[in-house]
């Protein structure tokens, strides 16, 4: 079981960061992986936790750090914590994955007026064109890009990546129920690749009102308990 000490009143984890922590786990993570905007540390940690590789975790919010450190001592797991911008800061060495659950509301949403949330949640604070390139600059020559990000800006994250020369090798969509339109995708690319698009079979939330067979065994991997707190 993996211990989440979350704020009440900051931005709390949802199904998005189980679902990306499955994805991440298909590629099989290995050395050093960098989880971009990690929160309260949730999808790193877990990687960490199942995984050989050497963790590290960049928020812009003091709060986050101070929680994913804390979360990784309560854990036994080691991960280096840093508190900074992603898009200002100068790292001394490249990554072999770089992950994100990524800020990805549109300025079209209503918006959050909690200082706290509306960082986590808004594409205005990591903007998808400077968190890829900046990613890209990091990344080993045949390094991994894993993210999520919203279905509809799917052009643009193709877009994006094809001008940073990052070839899109597997993406799935995640989809509410079997008859909605999908609100997720998982996107993972690498450098220096010519592999074809693997399209993968579609993951369903949802089927007649419960969880579908698929994310209980996703929870049933993942094993996390939350423990709301104020700092």
């Amino acid at each position: 079981m993996l211990l989440l000490y979350q704020e009440d009143d900051g931005f709390l984890f949802n199904s998005d960061s189980h679902y990306l922590y499955d994805f991440i786990s298909k590629l099989n993570p290995k050395g050093n992986l960098l989880d971009v905007g990690c929160g309260c540390g949730i999808v790193g940690l877990l990687v960490a936790r199942d995984f050989k590789i050497n963790l590290y975790s960049i928020d812009i919010q003091p709060n986050n750090i101070v929680l994913t450190s804390n979360n990784a001592r309560v854990n036994s797991l080691s991960c280096e914590s840093i508190k900074g911008d992603f898009l200002d800061k100068e790292f001394e060495k490249k990554f072999d994955f770089i992950i994100s659950n990524p800020p990805y509301y549109s300025d079209t949403v209503v918006k959050s007026e909690n200082k706290k949330l509306h960082t986590s949640r808004y594409a205005q604070h990591l903007k998808l064109e400077d968190f890829i390139r900046k990613s890209k600059k990091l990344l080993t020559n045949r390094g991994n890009l894993v993210f999520c990000y919203d279905a509809k800006e799917i052009d643009n994250i193709f877009s994006i990546c094809k001008e940073n020369k990052l070839q899109i090798e597997n993406i799935r969509f995640v989809y509410g129920t079997k008859d909605k339109n999908s609100s997720l995708v998982f996107i993972h690319a690498r450098g220096s690749s010519k592999s074809n698009i693997t399209i993968m079979p579609p993951l369903i939330a949802t089927n007649r009102g419960e969880f579908s067979q698929e994310v209980k065994n996703i929870y049933l991997k993942t094993r996390t308990h939350s423990i709301k707190c104020k700092l």
